[in-house]
């Protein structure tokens, strides 16, 4: 499943502490385990290393990683730098024949401690690549979910809990599978007992993520639905403030699901939606599980149990076959759908899926498909923060004054640390953010 995190921004940037430093692409999933590694890594004594921490989903994304480790090589000949993630799980030939590289790990075993503390860079006989078939492990492999948990992601406000990894989905355009092997699940109590730390380290927010999060709980004893897990946490776990769900697959959403969404006033009204197309034919040809009136019918569903609830969703422009007429049902449906927060990807074919073998749109073409979409969608947004204007919220604070309603909108807030859950009176927005004051400070105004 494409996730939304996964190209419509890569996160790059060097963290503070000046022993490891970790470059991130990519998905919520990567972020989290970048985090793991760099104290892996750092427990294990390393100094002057840098880890490139790759996506795949895109050859953008590729190429950016590869840019990056030549960028590093060029301006700190020093450091060693160890590439790792999707891109480097898929093809670790490519990056291990860059001279700028001095390890590459797969992704079965980045996340592990002792990964890192058998990790020698003097040994100049020493394998270069360390990267397993992680398509052959197996499906009770439920450490490699846990391995990559932490109870702080620096410089992050809310907290990531990796519930599930890897998918046995095989949808066309997709090689994230190759990526992440077969899904796998955290079982329920390690969750409840991740969430619990979060929310004593000071955590007010977590977000369940993975690469398909609504297929958690199939490899574990008695196949549990999401919808229960997600219940679970809200149980046992109720100090915790805001739980949010990262993207799903709307047709595997389960009662328990449902029930929570209209029942949970802590489970955030948003959710992300895997959605890619508009057409049936164009859904078919990506081996997609649902159709175009299932994914009409269960945002109108759900609106139906929680008014507040806003979408978000991803759709390709210009996969291949994809005529201007099946396009514009991609169009119509930010519409039919009411989608909130749209996020384009401009189809790039990846090597080794079916679709890059089938007949192709033309670049200049899926470009302008691009941008018609996100022109739609940032009309979508405007006429939603319109919406808002005058109202009275709760947000969680970010770093840069910015803050999160609880429907996921940004909202331009001054005079706050971040972290912090503050009532503000929504003033007025530019086009992208809402504005907003505190409550308190209207009132005496």
């Amino acid at each position: 499943m494409l996730r939304s995190s996964s190209v419509h921004r890569h996160e790059m940037g060097m963290s503070a502490r000046p022993s490891v430093d970790v470059v991130t692409f990519g998905c919520r999933l990567n972020t989290i385990e970048s985090e793991a590694m760099r104290r892996a890594a750092e427990s294990a004594g390393h100094d002057d290393v840098v880890i490139v921490n790759t996506c795949a989903v895109t050859g953008e994304a590729v190429r950016q990683a590869r840019q990056t480790i030549r960028r590093i090589a060029r301006e700190e000949p020093q450091r060693k730098i160890v590439v790792t993630g999707c891109a480097a799980q898929i093809d670790p030939k490519m990056f291990a024949d860059m001279p700028q590289v001095a390890r590459v790990i797969g992704n079965a075993d980045k996340a592990k401690p002792q990964t890192w503390a058998a990790l020698d860079f003097a040994d100049d006989l020493a394998p270069r690549t360390r990267v397993n078939d992680i398509i052959a492990l197996p499906e009770t492999a439920h450490h490699f979910v846990a391995s990559g948990s932490v109870d702080a992601i620096e410089g992050h406000t809310r907290a990531f809990v990796e519930v599930q990894n890897g998918c046995d989905h095989r949808c066309t355009f997709c090689i994230i599978p190759y990526g992440r092997g077969p899904s796998r699940s955290a079982p329920a109590g390690e969750v409840v007992e991740q969430c619990r730390r979060l929310v004593a380290n000071g955590y007010r927010e977590i977000v369940l993520t993975g690469v398909d999060i609504t297929s958690w709980g199939h490899d574990l004893p008695g196949a549990p639905e999401f919808g229960k897990l997600v219940k679970t946490i809200l149980r046992h776990v109720p100090e915790l403030l805001r739980l949010r769900i990262s993207s799903i697959d709307c047709i595997e959403a389960d009662d328990d699901l449902r029930d929570c969404i209209a029942s949970e006033e802590r489970l955030m009204p948003h959710l992300h939606l895997s959605l890619q197309a508009g057409d049936d034919l164009i859904l078919k040809r990506m081996k997609r599980r649902h159709l175009r009136d299932d994914a009409i019918r269960f945002c109108a569903d759900i609106r139906r149990l929680r008014p507040d609830m806003t979408f978000g969703a991803d759709i390709i422009a210009g996969f291949p076959t994809e005529t201007d007429e099946m396009f514009r049902r991609s169009l119509d449906l930010v519409a039919d759908c009411g989608l909130t927060f749209l996020h384009v990807f401009p189809y790039s074919p990846r090597p080794g899926t079916p679709a890059a073998r089938m007949p192709q749109v033309p670049h200049g073409e899926i470009r302008e498909r691009a941008r018609r979409l996100r022109e739609y969608g940032a009309e979508a947004l405007q006429a939603h923060l319109a919406r808002l204007v005058g109202r009275r919220a709760d947000v969680l604070t970010e770093a840069g004054e910015v803050a999160r309603l609880p429907d996921f909108t940004p909202v331009r807030l001054q005079g706050f640390e971040r972290g912090q859950i503050v009532e503000i009176d929504i003033t007025g927005h530019d086009g992208a953010m809402l504005r907003g004051v505190p409550a308190r400070q209207a009132a005496c105004a």
